[in-house]
């Protein structure tokens, strides 16, 4: 006999990154694994250092990280844990970013500006990561700067199924915040059985970040509940700008629901004095609780980040998680 035949045996392994490790041990619960034990520590001069307490040779390992606030040292880590899982010899690595950093910077704007969406894919691409698993990318384009697969998953539906119980019998208005939000806003209306949809012109100073002008309302709102979609919630500017354009149109209700709750600073102030009713979100990032008000319903992402970690692992197929959508 002229070789060796080994059964061929596969192995999910889990691991946490110290961005969010509740969400990480949520998804854990719902595959029925716990993360794998690791040391995890910053020297003195702010180098971070990871290692695993447990052999990787072989597995297919799935890194998680929330990249939340403190962005560049949860990068860092995320790009370490996959270069110290490549080096113990982990078979397949994809990296599950609920939230995927710097996905604004996703083109070029003007003369001389980085595309750093892409840059953070050459990272994890040259960190060893063989695929990435993120939550409602900034923009789809960001999918082709990955040299390997990308699985993009959708909050939609577990967002929608929360407003559908809330507000059913209520006339109900899809509003995108800004022209660039329309084609995701019409995921939303025919998501909601084909409701109305509006959109907010607006325009934005490209040299004044997170700072912007509201104009008015454009689509069907007097008298009707109007639900603003975005994919991310980050100094509040917009949506609570958006909110008094649609009240000052007759809107009898404001609701926003959104993806990803970055709530920078001033957000959580401009949200407690809005008339916006209620924030619907999920927990890609997490959310302390000096940012916890009355209005925000966090819902979770574990059970759709758990299964779509289930088909990767099994072969089978991300998309139907979404009944085709891609």
């Amino acid at each position: 006999m002229g070789s060796i035949v080994a059964e061929n045996r596969k192995s999910l392994m889990l691991f946490s990154g110290r961005g969010f490790p509740e969400l990480a041990e949520e998804i854990g619960q719902v595959l029925g694994v716990a993360p794998t034990d690791s040391d995890s520590f910053e020297f003195a001069n702010g180098e971070i250092f990871v290692r695993f307490k447990d052999s990787v040779r072989g597995s297919d390992a799935f890194v998680v990280q929330s990249v939340t606030e403190g962005v560049n040292r949860w990068i860092m880590e995320t790009l370490i844990m996959v270069d110290a899982l490549k080096r113990g010899s982990a078979k397949r690595i994809t990296v599950v970013l609920p939230f995927y950093p710097y996905s604004r910077q996703d083109k070029k704007h003007r003369g001389r500006e980085p595309i750093s969406a892409r840059l953070i894919a050459d990272l994890l691409k040259t960190a060893g990561a063989n695929r990435i698993l993120t939550v409602d990318l900034h923009t789809a384009q960001i999918q082709g700067f990955f040299d390997g697969p990308v699985d993009h998953l959708f909050a939609m539906d577990i967002l929608a199924e929360h407003v559908e119980r809330k507000f059913e019998g209520r006339p109900l208005t899809v509003v995108a915040p800004d022209s660039g939000r329309v084609r995701v806003a019409e995921r939303w209306t025919d998501r909601l059985g084909g409701c109305p949809l509006a959109f907010i012109h607006k325009t934005r100073d490209p040299l004044k970040p997170n700072q912007v002008v509201a104009n008015r309302v454009v689509g069907e709102v007097e008298g009707r509940v109007c639900l603003i979609v975005d994919d991310m919630i980050d100094t509040g500017g917009t949506i609570t700008k958006a909110a008094d354009i649609l009240f000052d149109a007759g809107a009898a209700d404001v609701i926003v629901a959104s993806t990803h709750a970055l709530l920078s600073d001033p957000a959580t102030e401009r949200l407690k004095n809005s008339r916006i009713s209620e924030l619907v979100v999920t927990n890609t990032l997490p959310l302390p609780p000096e940012k916890q008000l009355d209005k925000i319903t966090v819902l979770s992402i574990a059970p759709l980040l758990a299964r779509a970690i289930r088909e990767v692992f099994d072969d089978g197929s991300v998309t139907t998680l979404f009944g085709g959508l891609s």
